[in-house]
């Protein structure tokens, strides 16, 4: 991992913090209630950048030397979790069968939409100031379904036709649709829907 403002190796202690302010990042900015407007920036309910720093236990100042505005912590975020939802499928698949890591991972990727959908206003900010969170997360999120698909069609478990992109717009219709804590019964009825169709062979 290199640091925000160079290509340096960040340090141990430096990784952690690192790590520690985007975990409370993205705890604080995909809840709804959020902390308080003002601050570091945001309206509404987003919480401010000392908020954060205090969530992770750590300076404001150590928080500034990682993401220098509040716009590159929210990207990093971002960027941040889809990289560990991108990184579970391969994880996943070392450890269950095809069919089972592809439903596990539908789950993780519904969490991941749900928090996205938290993160809206934060991400239409950054949007705004000019930047792109969403650069490349299609591909990269295509190419994570696409192994899975391999994976199954190889084990005889999942048609060979199936497209990773078709795979992806249904998961994330589910996501839309129910993607609510009090509508997951039914977003796993869905789910377990789609895998159904990746099983049947014409």
């Amino acid at each position: 991992m290199t640091a925000a403002n160079g290509d340096r190796p960040l340090r141990a202690d430096a990784r952690r913090n690192r790590d520690l302010v985007l975990a409370s990042a993205m705890r604080l900015l995909s809840d709804a209630s959020g902390g308080s407007g003002g601050g570091g920036g945001g309206g509404g309910g987003s919480p401010t950048l000392d908020a954060i720093a205090k969530d992770a236990g750590v300076g404001i100042g150590t928080l500034y030397r990682h993401f220098p505005t509040r716009e590159v912590l929210v990207e990093a975020v971002y960027r941040n979790e889809l990289t560990a939802v991108c990184d579970a499928a391969p994880a996943l698949l070392d450890e269950l069968a095809p069919v089972d890591a592809t439903r596990a991972w539908m789950d993780r990727y519904i969490d991941f939409m749900i928090a996205k959908q938290g993160m809206a206003d934060a991400l239409r900010a950054v949007i705004a100031s000019g930047g792109n969170p969403y650069a490349h997360s299609r591909d990269l999120l295509g190419s994570a379904i696409r192994l899975l698909l391999d994976a199954g069609a190889a084990d005889g478990a999942f048609r060979k036709d199936a497209d990773a992109d078709d795979v992806l717009v249904s998961i994330s219709g589910v996501a839309l649709v129910a993607g609510e804590p009090s509508m997951r019964e039914q977003a796993g009825r869905l789910l377990d829907l789609l895998l159904d169709g990746l099983r049947y062979k014409p």
